[in-house]
């Protein structure tokens, strides 16, 4: 099963950042798990796209305003959704953050 694993935190949670993973993706390569991922700039530097009427209407920032905000992403493959918490778990954001596991659509092969 795969899972994007979508790391949240406040503005508070970009000084964990910069530490990195501290060797969670390096033990979760080795299980070959990691399936890909990356860590985003911060959401003030976002540009938010939406197409109404026909018209593309562009606006600065994340698409809400919350106090969390999504710092990276994690695409993991396992067995089932407990081994997907145990991974997120692992994950050093989950101290000081959350951690959402999200199920990732499949779609047919096309020929």
């Amino acid at each position: 099963m795969n899972y994007a694993l979508l790391i949240c935190g406040d503005e508070s949670a970009a000084a964990h950042a910069e530490d990195g993973c501290g060797g969670w993706d390096v033990e979760m390569e080795r299980r070959g798990v990691m399936r890909g991922g990356a860590g985003l700039r911060p959401p003030a530097e976002a540009t938010t796209v939406r197409v109404r009427s026909g018209e593309v209407l562009l606006s600065d920032g994340p698409f809400s305003e919350t106090k969390e905000q999504i710092g990276g992403i994690c695409l993991i493959e396992c067995e089932d959704l407990d081994e997907a918490i145990e991974i997120a778990a692992k994950h050093p954001a989950a101290s000081y953050g959350t951690i959402e596991i999200r199920p990732m659509l499949t779609f047919p092969a096309e020929h």
